[in-house]
């Protein structure tokens, strides 16, 4: 989910300055991120960044994945002329990405760059609006700042985190709203990841680290009573991100800020940091296969596989004219990924197809691109032949956790789109 700190102005999932990968997103709202607001410090970290990314890009499939990424550092860096070399590069490439400004802060150094603009109306042309989903359920709470969306498909309710008011709200889709976990209760940290465990209903979450630096994995029994809580084993910058339970003995779980993937042991109570192929950079999104022997881990660079059997890993390929750079909420889905995607400039929601090994995309579709049912979206849950995915958390309209501007607060709409059939498919939400 997002906890995206940085992922955007130059990164902002919360990480080195998080001001250039995605430049909105939960607790680091939109910035400046020319190199007018690039201290001396911010640059060294930005720079060692670029370093370990070009090292990595020679071992990675997703190539305009990297290109992207780097294209927005050299940018947040004030290197104009290498940024725009590298967009070239990047959109050459086809694979869906889109440099729109608006959504990528650090490229509007750019905008008054004609070779710029040609390169980002041919991206408006070449990607245009797609509409499959609706509107299912509308929470009327305007001040929520949401993150994460799990649903308990036996009982058919939904637990949705709160950034804002570190609460977790739960709701069905006959219209009950009601506090799971209310404000103030547990002195909880923006809430981020939410998993509902199917064997007992308790519902698990993870936070940000908050004010007082103090990220948490905690559990709730189904009546929202707080059983357990442990904290991240990292520094700042560090949060927990999104997770997701493997069994009744295994959680994995996604540092975002600190760049690390861990896995907790639900019987001894520690964490473990997980020895991937490669570096991950701002780690998000978290799922498993339908069996429970592959871990997926979304990053800005791709998605990686992990075989829990032996402990090997490798990038998913995602294939000629596609990406699978910086998914916020991750899915598996009947040998699909679903998936919530910021990491290619502007929010859309995705499925990919996959082949019998877990290993390439054989095909993709877009569920939703270009409209309101996507304005800062985050992470979905799947119910039936369903994908539910939080269209408008607003995150962008929060800063340091203060609301910027009261006039813009809106209600939460949970969008539904249909993957009962195929791709390729005419699907319609029921």
């Amino acid at each position: 989910m997002c906890s995206l700190r940085a992922i955007a102005g130059f990164v902002i999932v919360g990480g080195i300055s998080l001001s250039a990968v995605r430049e909105s997103a939960p607790n680091a709202r939109p910035q400046d991120s020319t190199a007018t607001s690039t201290n001396l410090a911010d640059a060294e970290k930005v720079r060692a960044e670029i370093r370990a990314v070009e090292n990595v890009v020679p071992k990675i499939p997703d190539r305009g994945a990297a290109l992207f990424l780097l294209a927005r550092q050299y940018a947040h860096l004030g290197e104009l002329q290498k940024a725009l070399a590298l967009l070239k590069e990047c959109m050459a490439l086809d694979a869906g990405f889109d440099p729109e400004p608006s959504e990528s802060p650090s490229l509007r150094p750019l905008e008054s760059n004609h070779e710029f603009r040609e390169m980002l109306e041919e991206a408006h042309g070449r990607y245009p609006l797609v509409h499959k989903a609706r509107v299912a359920f509308t929470v009327p709470a305007n001040d929520l700042f949401p993150e994460g969306l799990a649903v308990d498909s036996e009982k058919q309710l939904f637990y949705m985190g709160s950034m804002h008011r570190r609460k977790i709200v739960r709701f069905a889709l006959n219209g009950n709203v009601s506090d799971f976990v209310k404000q103030g209760l547990y002195d909880l940290m923006p809430v981020g990841g939410v998993h509902v465990d199917p064997m007992d209903h308790s519902v698990w979450a993870s936070t940000d680290a908050g004010e007082k630096h103090r990220p948490e994995l905690l559990h709730f029994d189904a009546q929202g009573k707080l059983l357990e809580r442990h904290a991240s084993p990292g520094k700042m910058p560090y949060d927990l991100n999104d997770l997701v339970l493997r069994g009744s003995r295994e959680i994995f779980t996604t540092d975002t800020e600190g760049h690390h993937v861990y896995r907790f042991d639900r019987a001894l109570h520690t964490f473990t940091d997980m020895k991937l192929y490669r570096p991950v950079f701002y780690p998000n999104g978290i799922t498993l296969s339908g069996d429970g022997n592959v871990l997926f881990v979304a990053d800005m660079l791709g998605v990686i596989r992990v075989d829990l059997l032996n402990n090997e890993s490798e990038d998913v390929d995602p294939g000629a004219h596609d990406t699978l750079s910086g998914i916020d909420g991750l899915y598996w889905n009947k040998g699909e990924l679903l998936g919530v995607q910021y990491g290619t400039g502007a929010y859309r929601v995705m499925r990919w197809q996959l082949s019998p090994d877990g290993r390439k995309v054989t095909a993709t579709e877009t569920l939703e691109y270009r409209t309101d049912l996507v304005s800062n979206p985050t992470t979905g849950a799947i119910l039936g032949d369903n994908f539910y995915f939080i269209g408008n958390t607003g995150i962008y309209n929060l800063s340091d956790d203060q609301i910027v501007d009261r006039a813009k607060l809106e209600s939460v709409h949970i969008a539904v789109v249909s993957v009962k059939n195929g791709i390729g498919y005419q699907n319609q939400p029921k």
